[in-house]
């Protein structure tokens, strides 16, 4: 039996719709594997505790590296510190070499993944010079009241 014109131009018109959700789907599915989401030291330990967050999803964290906290573990690789936003606190672990402007009291971004309390990062990015701040660290210690901009010098 042979479709109607007007029949076959609907089912092909549904078809393409078909295929176009289904690619979208599949380029969605793709980049939700890929998006990482910033978070201040507070953020994360809320939301964890609200099982709002999985230990298997990539995160971003930004703060201040606390003063007295950066060390070495035993083997020698791994850097251990811990990044606040001046209200909380997370203990950070980095295997690798640490950028030449890591030091204690200086804002950075580190990207990995938060579980059992440890924040392990797969990558650390630290300021580029004495007046800079992450945009993401500025405006997480904006939300907690802790923001003190660094006056530049003329």
């Amino acid at each position: 039996m042979a479709l109607k014109r007007k029949h076959r131009r609907l089912s092909f018109i549904a078809l393409c719709l078909l295929v176009l959700g289904a690619a979208a789907a599949l380029i969605l599915t793709a980049f939700e594997d890929n998006i990482v989401f910033f978070h201040n030291p507070t953020e994360i330990t809320e939301k964890f505790a609200k099982n709002e967050l999985k230990p298997t999803q990539r995160l971003r964290v930004g703060g201040l590296i606390e003063k007295g906290s950066v060390s070495k573990t035993a083997d020698g690789v791994t850097n251990r510190f811990k990044v606040t936003d001046l209200n909380k606190s997370i203990v950070v672990e980095f295997r690798g070499i640490l950028p030449d402007l890591f030091r204690e009291g200086q804002g950075i971004v580190a990207e990995g993944r938060y579980n059992n309390a440890v924040f392990t990062a797969t990558e650390v990015l630290a300021k580029h010079d004495e007046t800079y701040m992450p945009p993401e660290v500025a405006e997480a210690l904006k939300k907690s009241g802790q923001w003190k901009p660094v006056a530049k010098e003329k």
